[in-house]
């Protein structure tokens, strides 16, 4: 198999679930698609927490200290919040989905155009950001770069694709569009692997994970209703979490 399978396969995932949630979501009503909405919300908080869980690796303690994980995890947040605020990343991924809603997104007849764009926004955002936010997501680019194989994202694309369904049987079309970022990220992350040739050592890894888990939180309470956190604006913190574990060790 070539350098990159994994990514394609997972592509194709959800664009499959988003077809069929698309065509199951017209025969519910929304009542139940909200339903379905909330469900993935309190999946994916669940996942959010065994993310967050990594906080107490043993591994990352010994590495940096006992007490310095929170304060790592507490300062990717801080200064990955100001820095995506700054560049405006959470505005950008909706201004990208509004371009994409324009070109690609066929209007359905009778529906109101402001609220049908939002619906498509808020399903590209949403599902670029739980699809692309994860141990899986760097994991899986990294090992299938460097010729450890495809097999996490295929079990990752296994789950994005059962996880489209839900999204577009209540958010439609937008979860599509997502398969760009995928391909970004995704791709991306391949390339850096097949261009370092190992994955991140386990400390620095620990930290990623346990920042994108507290990030999936931030997904969850949107998927629940319960407050729009601008996510994209805390992505910075995936690349800070590291370094900062990095700057700690060298340090100590």
């Amino acid at each position: 198999m070539f350098t990159g399978v994994g990514t394609v396969v997972n592509m194709g995932t959800v664009l499959v679930g988003t077809s069929t949630g698309v065509l199951l979501g017209h025969r519910l009503p929304q009542r139940t698609r909200d339903v379905v909405t909330d469900g993935l919300g309190l999946v994916t908080l669940l996942i959010a927490a065994l993310s967050a869980a990594k906080i107490t690796d043993p591994g990352w303690a010994a590495a940096v200290g006992s007490n310095a994980p929170l304060l790592i995890v507490l300062g990717s947040l801080l200064l990955g919040g100001v820095i995506g605020s700054l560049l405006g990343i959470e505005d950008g991924l909706e201004r990208f989905g509004r371009w994409l809603q324009a070109r690609l997104h066929r209007r359905v007849a009778d529906t109101d155009p402001s609220s049908e764009r939002q619906r498509f926004v808020e399903g590209f955002v949403t599902s670029s950001l739980v699809f692309c936010v994860g141990p899986l997501t760097v994991l899986g680019a990294l090992n299938d770069g460097i010729g450890n194989g495809p097999d996490q994202l295929f079990l990752k694309a296994g789950l994005d694709g059962f996880a489209s369904i839900a999204f577009a049987a209540s958010l439609g079309w937008g979860v599509a569009a997502s398969v760009i970022s995928i391909l970004v990220v995704q791709g991306s992350l391949t390339a850096l692997g097949a261009a370092l040739g190992s994955v991140l050592p386990e400390p620095h890894l620990a930290a990623l994970t346990a920042t994108g888990g507290l990030m999936l939180v931030g997904v969850a309470l949107r998927l629940l209703r319960i407050r729009q956190i601008p996510v994209g604006d805390l992505l910075p913190g995936l690349i800070v979490a590291p370094l900062l574990t990095a700057a700690v060790i060298a340090l100590r």
